[in-house]
């Protein structure tokens, strides 16, 4: 990942959940017509643990 999307990220991170829904929105409007290649088993693997680590921590956090 380059430094300006870490820094893109970082900033997603600091909005509103209303800000981050409204700026999700707009770069999947704006992705639509790209020409993704397919997730390999292992790539969909990777980032459903992704997923479930990141929401066990947010569960953990309001316990």
């Amino acid at each position: 990942m380059t430094a300006v999307v870490q820094k893109l990220l970082k900033s997603f991170d600091q909005l509103t959940d209303s800000e981050q829904l409204e700026l999700a929105s707009e770069i999947l409007k704006r992705v639509t017509h790209l020409d993704f290649p397919p997730l390999s088993n292992e790539d969909l693997v990777l980032t459903a643990e992704g997923l479930f680590l990141e929401l066990d921590k947010q569960e953990s956090a309001h316990e």
